[in-house]
């Protein structure tokens, strides 16, 4: 694959449609995507989706990890606030870990009252 497509526009359209739509193009029943764009698009969002929550073949867990559940967990280790890790598989929960881990390494109890009482002031509610 050639890079440089990317700045193509139809070839970035059919891309991130591979990408985010998860139709399988070597599936007989979307051949009508199969292309070179659609093709890469999908495989990287299939790379992307089992980096973080297991390959395919071992199911679909109950929970999804996506980018905002990784920022939630960073956040949530931010302030030091509980976690919940229901229907998570071991795999995401390393993952998750990771994310609260780190979030924990910067947590500073002024900062997060501080950073609590802005967002309650602005209508947004942390679980203690």
């Amino acid at each position: 694959m050639n890079i440089q497509n990317i700045f193509n526009p139809v070839f970035r359209k059919d891309y991130l449609d591979g990408y985010s739509l998860g139709l399988d193009p070597y599936s007989k029943k979307s051949r009508k995507k199969n292309n070179e764009a659609f093709t890469f698009g999908f495989n990287s969002g299939r790379k992307y989706y089992e980096e973080m929550n297991g390959s395919i073949v071992d199911g679909i867990p109950h929970q999804i990890v996506t980018d905002k559940v990784l920022e939630e967990f960073l956040l949530a280790g931010l302030l030091g606030l509980k976690i919940d890790t229901y229907g998570y598989t071991p795999h995401q929960l390393t993952i998750l870990a990771k994310w609260y881990q780190s979030g924990t390494e910067k947590y500073d109890a002024k900062e997060g009252i501080y950073l609590i009482g802005i967002l309650e002031e602005n209508g947004i509610e942390i679980g203690y």
